[in-house]
């Protein structure tokens, strides 16, 4: 559901220079704007990978469709493109948001914990699951994550505080504004290997590697209906020849995962 901008909290680290805001559904939103300094190819990107990694079940931030109004930006002059001398106003009208965990005046949330902590993560084998997604979207950056404490539930329906990780940042599938595929070794993986210290054969990127090899025609094509016409500007022919190459790669997701054994370090050092 679209949902319109009503508080800006503070602007973002990162290149696209993102702003978290509050949307009038009473959640937070890290907002990539439309005209942000890495195209605007980046939000069809993100809005497409949300809606496969929901489909996939791996925890990932959910998207949100963030109207900005002239209004809105006129009551925050702090919003603003920041291209070396130059103040670019932000362009009013439909962004992308990734919902934030939590109210951030309460909620902490980490992009770093520690080895120990790390591996007591409670969906550690998210960083499976996305891997695979990674290698099939040709995602051309590092994965990267945030961490908070969550009350988590184990097998014997005993509830405890835990670490969780999300999935963030998915502009760069696609190789980011490029649109092609530089499929490398190296590409989509956690820079840290204990996420990947359980990992013995291709077997354990089951059921993650059927999905992706079997991901329905009907998911990729209601992602493509979710995209505003705006963030295509005529590129829509363009865009849907760049999915139907996304489903002819999805037989060589395995051999993709395989050959990342064979960069300068081996992620995964029991495999």
């Amino acid at each position: 559901m679209p949902l319109t901008a009503c508080r800006h909290v503070r602007k973002m680290r990162g290149g696209a220079q993102s702003h978290l805001l509050e949307a009038d559904d009473g959640n937070f939103y890290i907002v990539k704007f439309r005209n942000n300094p890495q195209h605007r190819r980046i939000l069809v990107n993100e809005l497409v990978s949300a809606v496969f990694l929901k489909y996939m079940q791996v925890s990932a931030a959910p998207a949100g469709i963030i109207r900005v109004t002239p209004e809105f930006l006129a009551a925050n002059p702090e919003i603003f493109i920041h291209l070396g001398t130059q103040r670019i106003p932000v362009a009013p009208g439909w962004h992308f948001g990734s919902r934030h965990p939590g109210n951030p005046d309460v909620l902490a949330v980490y992009d770093f914990v520690p080895d120990t902590l790390l591996s007591g993560v409670s969906n550690l084998t998210d960083f499976l699951a996305v891997l695979v997604f990674d290698k099939w979207m040709g995602n051309a950056d590092g994965r990267q994550s945030v961490f908070f404490r969550a009350r988590v539930e184990d097998w014997q329906a005993v509830v405890t505080k835990a670490f969780v990780a999300v999935m963030i940042d998915h502009g760069f599938v696609f190789n980011g504004p490029n649109w092609d595929f530089s499929d490398s070794p190296l590409q989509g993986l956690y820079p840290r290997q204990v996420v990947y210290e359980k990992v013995r054969s291709l077997d354990d990127f089951q059921p993650w590697l059927d999905q992706v090899v079997h991901f329905p025609e009907e998911v990729v094509d209601r992602a493509f209906r979710q995209v505003p016409p705006e963030w295509l500007e005529g590129e829509e022919d363009e865009f849907e020849q760049l999915l139907e190459k996304l489903l002819r790669r999805r037989a060589r997701v395995p051999d993709l995962i395989s050959v990342a054994r064979k960069g300068r370090v081996n992620p995964f050092p029991n495999w």
